[in-house]
């Protein structure tokens, strides 16, 4: 028991980290626009490169969690990251920012799989589903502290220094891993996957798993897009709010975030994990409609469907359990790796799409862009998620809804 705990706590960690940074660009965005002479289009392909490098490498990473462990593959990955905070913090240009944030999305990137891949092993079958949304809930913590926190130490420190000091921390969470996780339970041979691409073209080819994925693209793409970028500039264009005022709303979403990681597990243990993904989903684009609306809303409201976007968005993680369930364990990293190249490939363009659409209107003298740019790039994201939802849902009238339920439970 004390074991499973200290891997729990590892990869929270770790998992921490990852939330932290992939969200931090929402809070800095004025200071990186102001510092190096950003316009909307450049902030959001910079901050899109996490995503894109994390995406990127995610088949080469469910096949090395397959072969060689969620210990190695996990902790050697996050040293890119370390190597990527030095050098944003040290950017003087649009392309160091880039290439920077670049390699810290490509060293976060094996955090969440190499979670699945280890809690596969260390829990019960049964209860992996629950005890991953344990963990993404204590890890997303990150989300919250990456908004007002994060907000005043970037008003005392600057960002430089915070990413300086995070590239230290970062280093000491994956010495942590590397030294004190394992791959299996002791007296439990680690049985790995033998080399190639077979197992990839098994799950490619399977209906189910597009259903998942497809939905994926924008479950997780619509909660880092806004969360990552878009709904800090969105509170400080359209709603008029200071920045830390717009960060206290950013933490209510983070807030949201943590409460759905942590309500996803033992509601999808209770009423199935398709039921639960669908109805999530519907809130998510309920949420987006709302903030497509071409006005300054009242606060309250603002701040209502800033958490529930966050809530609704959280219970993307339970799509990677329901895929792990369609295929073999030995196959469980090439899986849920496929799905989250999805959902991330969607973070990278849902962002970077969305800042072309913004960027397409002409800012006001104070560089704010007009609400009614917003209103059109959250317009057709809430379409678009609408259209996935529509394609996903037939999956409760085949094996794998039953399969996934199954597995929940």
């Amino acid at each position: 028991m004390q074991r499973r705990i200290l891997i729990f706590a590892l990869f929270a960690v770790a998992y921490f980290m990852s939330y932290f940074f992939r969200s931090a660009n929402a809070v800095i965005a004025g200071d990186l626009r102001r510092d190096l002479g950003l316009t909307a289009e450049q902030l959001g392909l910079m901050t899109s490169l996490f995503y894109a490098a994390f995406a990127a490498i995610q088949l080469p990473i469910g096949a090395a969690l397959d072969r060689f462990g969620a210990r190695f593959v996990t902790s050697s990955l996050m040293l890119l990251s370390v190597a990527g905070c030095l050098l944003f913090a040290s950017a003087q240009s649009f392309w160091a920012l880039a290439l920077g944030r670049a390699l810290i999305g490509m060293g976060m990137a094996g955090v969440l799989m190499g979670t699945y891949k280890a809690f596969g092993a260390w829990f019960p079958a049964g209860r992996v589903a629950t005890m991953a949304g344990l963990l993404v809930g204590v890890g997303g913590l990150g989300g919250p502290f990456a908004a007002t926190p994060l907000a005043w130490l970037n008003a005392a420190y600057g960002w430089r220094a915070i990413f300086g000091w995070g590239a230290l921390a970062i280093l000491l969470s994956a010495l942590a891993l590397m030294l004190g996780a394992r791959n299996t339970p002791p007296g439990v041979p680690f049985q790995p996957a033998a080399p190639g691409g077979a197992g990839f073209a098994l799950v490619f080819r399977d209906l189910r798993f597009w259903r998942i994925a497809l939905l994926n693209f924008f479950h997780v793409g619509v909660l880092l897009a806004v969360q990552g970028l878009w709904g800090g500039p969105y509170l400080l264009d359209v709603a008029g709010l200071a920045p830390l005022a717009a960060g206290n709303l950013l933490l209510a979403m983070g807030a949201g975030v943590i409460a759905g990681y942590f309500a996803s597990g033992w509601l999808a243990d209770r009423y199935g994990l398709r039921r639960a993904v669908a109805f999530s989903a519907a809130g998510l684009v309920v949420c987006l409609a709302g903030l497509a609306l071409p006005a300054r809303l009242p606060l309250p409201l603002a701040a209502l469907l800033y958490c529930g976007l966050g809530f609704s968005g959280a219970f993307n993680i339970m799509e990677l359990a329901q895929v792990r369930a369609l295929f073999p364990p030995h196959m469980s990293g090439r899986a849920v790796t496929a799905v989250n190249l999805f959902g991330f490939t969607g973070a990278a363009l849902l962002q970077w799409c969305m800042g072309l659409i913004i960027g397409s209107f002409a800012p006001d003298a104070a560089g704010h862009y007009p609400p009614a740019a917003y209103a059109l790039a959250f317009g057709l994201v809430a379409i678009g998620a609408g259209l996935a939802l529509t394609w996903y849902l037939p999956l409760g009238r085949s094996r794998s809804a039953a399969l996934a339920s199954q597995h929940s439970k």
